[in-house]
Order: structure tokens, then C-alpha cells, then sequence
């Protein structure tokens, strides 16, 4: 019994700070021609390597949803489902495929949450402005916002030691 509380506790602690920093780094944005870039896919691809794949969702989807809310709601639905699918996808990709390769499975898992990030938000910024322009116009904002996000992450669960940091706290908490 012991052994299942530490795990949560461990779980539940990950998951709610970066769910924090993924609400933290939906309100700042770095202003460039057109639009913003913001950097929460950074944090969400990071917590979507290392965690599982319904503490990626909350990270991602709720994370996401809770920065809209408070800071810009009109788009809160598209988010949650966006990063939501996004930190899903790259955690199942990182957890349950390639095992004897964890950070080529990783990658291929940014790459497709990725993809699919891009796909939802231009179908749901279609939707919520009632017009497909709106889409085209922050497309390649989006797709910016992507890559910088995978490839922060890459960097620090890879070349970083992130992950295996993180799996050796993990190992300790729960001996």
C-alpha cells in the first residue's frame, strides 16, 4: 500500500507542476511578425516524454485549457483538445514503441503530436473565428511553434540527461 501512495503522491506532483509551468508559459509569447509564438509546447513535449500518457493529457490539454481561460478564452476548447491529443500521442510514441530506442521513439512522437497540434488548431481557429483565412494567416506560426517546442524538448530529454533524471528520482521515490 505503501509503494501505490508514494506513486501517486510522485505522479501527482509531476503532473500538477508542469501543468503549472504549461499555464505559466501559455501567458507569455514572443512577438513576431504577424503573430506570437509561445513556448508551452516546449514544457508540454518535455512532460509528454517523461510522464504517462493521462498525466500528458492533464499537462498538455488541461494545462493549455487553464492558460486560455485565464489569459485568452476564446480558443480554451481548440487547446485542450490540440495540446491535449498532442501530449497523448507523444507519450504513448515515447513509452510503447521503439523501446530499445527511447529517444528515436520520442522523436517520432513530437513529430506526429506535432503534426497533428498544427492540424487541430487550424481546423479549430476555422471554427472558433468562422473563417479558414484566420487559419492560413497563424499556419506558420503554428507550425514554428511546433518545432521549437519538439525540438526544445528533444534537446532536454536527450543531449540534457532530462529523462534520465527524471527516471532516477522516479526509482528512488518509489524504493
Amino acid at each position: 500500500m505503501q509503494l501505490k501512495q508514494k506513486h501517486s503522491l510522485v505522479w501527482l506532483t509531476t503532473t500538477a507542476l508542469f501543468t503549472a509551468m504549461t499555464v505559466v508559459m501559455s501567458s507569455f509569447s514572443i512577438p513576431v511578425p504577424g503573430g506570437h509564438l509561445y513556448l508551452c509546447d516546449a514544457v508540454i513535449c518535455t512532460a509528454a516524454i517523461l510522464l504517462d500518457p493521462l498525466a500528458a493529457f492533464v499537462v498538455g490539454g488541461v494545462g493549455s485549457f487553464l492558460g486560455d481561460l485565464l489569459f485568452y478564452p476564446l480558443p480554451m476548447f481548440v487547446s485542450l483538445v490540440s495540446h491535449g491529443v498532442q501530449a497523448v500521442v507523444i507519450s504513448l510514441c515515447a513509452h510503447y514503441i521503439l523501446k530499445k530506442h527511447p529517444m528515436l521513439a520520442a522523436g517520432i512522437g513530437v513529430t506526429l503530436g506535432g503534426i497533428l497540434m498544427v492540424i487541430g488548431y487550424s481546423l479549430g481557429r476555422a471554427f472558433v473565428y468562422a473563417t479558414p483565412e484566420t487559419a492560413l494567416v497563424k499556419l506558420p506560426y503554428e507550425i514554428l511553434q511546433a518545432f521549437v517546442g519538439a525540438a526544445a524538448a528533444m534537446l532536454l530529454c536527450g543531449k540534457g540527461g532530462l529523462r534520465e533524471l527524471y527516471q532516477k528520482i522516479q526509482k528512488r521515490m518509489l524504493s
